[in-house]
């Protein structure tokens, strides 16, 4: 029984709900698809599982790449609920084809060569054309299982079925014994598990399929192309990885960074310019500037930045070329003051200067003193000049 287990498939169950399929009776087919799964190697790189509901509409329970366990699978199925009114048969296999069996859905690539299966258990004659729709779908390569229980139409089953006929065609009396075609299911899919008897050159994985069986790899390494050993994937190539900036290869993983002056975002991937000039982040004695990716420093009005580029001090602020003073510069603190030359005076604009006018102020009685002798010498003199004469 080791060496027999079932073949890795994508298989979907396509199961009738119908007004016809009392309330009771579904829950006797998700009795069956429950136990179906026991059968199975359910797993994401063995058989992975998919189940449609439908009556007059078809509603997808979960695609292929939803479970990748039994106990998840089957209690999914617990809470599948009846659609009633219908049976669209020939709708629920389009269906199928356009939604579940594609690789967005989890259906594996054609050139893993997995079985695509499908299962339909119906207890009617379907409604809607199905002939056609089934013919399409088996050219397409699935393989249509057609499970008929009480008043199920055989010829319809027979219409919708893969060849060999006798192999894919089944009935059964009543709900409550369609679990007997468990194992008649198990031994369909059962096929010689090359891959446990230790023949195989697989180098990681070893994937049975049928009386064959194909190599894969582990997450993280690609298959070769001599399509047995395998090689680690560059995670952080081109097109592989999601960083916005820096991708740093780890292991089989790659992590995100970011250029300097950038900071990592929450979500691991994008990055964000730093705010270098964040307290902390500087070495400015005074005013940090960003700049890009970088800073520079610079000092409050007053002072000058020393050579080191981060410190400052107190500028001279009467050195030439700092202030506006015509004359005479006076600091003050971190302020100037403007003055003038002796003989000068500072103008009303506080920055230039004008000559000083000096003036002597004459009393009215000096005036008057200065009169008298100027008249005593004008009399001496006019006497002299008399007796002179004489």
């Amino acid at each position: 029984d080791t060496a027999c287990k079932n073949r890795p498939l994508d298989l979907v169950f396509i199961v009738d709900s119908s007004r016809s399929v009392r309330p009771e009776e579904f829950e006797k087919v998700k009795i069956f698809l429950s136990e179906m799964i026991d059968t199975l190697d359910i797993g994401e790189r063995a058989t992975r599982v998919a189940v449609m509901n439908y009556a007059s509409t078809v509603k997808v329970e979960f695609p292929l790449r939803t479970y990748f366990d039994k106990a998840s699978l089957k209690e999914a199925v617990s809470r599948i609920e009846p659609l009633s009114a219908g049976t669209m048969t020939g709708l629920a296999i389009q269906t199928a084809m356009d939604e579940v069996f594609t690789e967005e859905m989890g259906t594996r690539p054609a050139n893993f060569n997995i079985p695509r299966v499908v299962i339909v258990v119906t207890d009617g004659r379907p409604q809607d054309q199905v002939q056609e729709v089934a013919a399409s779908a088996r050219r397409a390569g699935i393989e249509i299982y057609a499970v008929g229980v009480e008043r199920a139409d055989m010829q319809s089953l027979r219409i919708m079925a893969s060849e060999p006929l006798d192999e894919h065609v089944f009935y059964v009396e009543t709900y409550g014994v369609i679990e007997k075609l468990t194992s008649k299911f198990r031994e369909t899919f059962c096929a010689v598990n090359v891959c446990a008897l230790g023949t195989h050159g697989c180098q990681q994985v070893c994937v049975s399929n049928g009386a064959s069986y194909l190599c894969d790899c582990y997450e993280g390494y690609t298959l070769n192309p001599d399509k047995r050993t395998c090689s680690a994937v560059d995670t952080c190539a081109p097109g592989r990885h999601e960083c916005d900036q820096i991708c740093v290869s780890n292991n089989a993983s790659y992590v995100c960074d970011c250029h300097e002056g950038y900071t990592l975002n929450p979500d691991k991937k994008t990055c964000s310019a730093m705010d270098m000039c964040a307290p902390g982040r500087h070495d400015c004695a005074q005013v940090c500037l960003s700049n890009d990716r970088s800073y520079r420093c610079s000092c409050y009005e007053g002072y000058t930045l020393n050579p080191d580029k981060k410190t400052c001090s107190a500028a001279d602020v009467c050195a030439p070329g700092r202030h506006n003073c015509e004359q005479v510069c006076v600091r003050d603190g971190l302020f100037h003051t403007c003055d003038c030359h002796q003989g000068y005076t500072l103008n009303p604009d506080r920055k230039t200067c004008s000559r000083a006018m000096t003036s002597s102020l004459v009393t009215t009685e000096e005036s008057c003193k200065c009169e008298a002798i100027v008249a005593l010498q004008d009399s001496v003199t006019s006497h002299l000049e008399a007796l002179s004469s004489k």
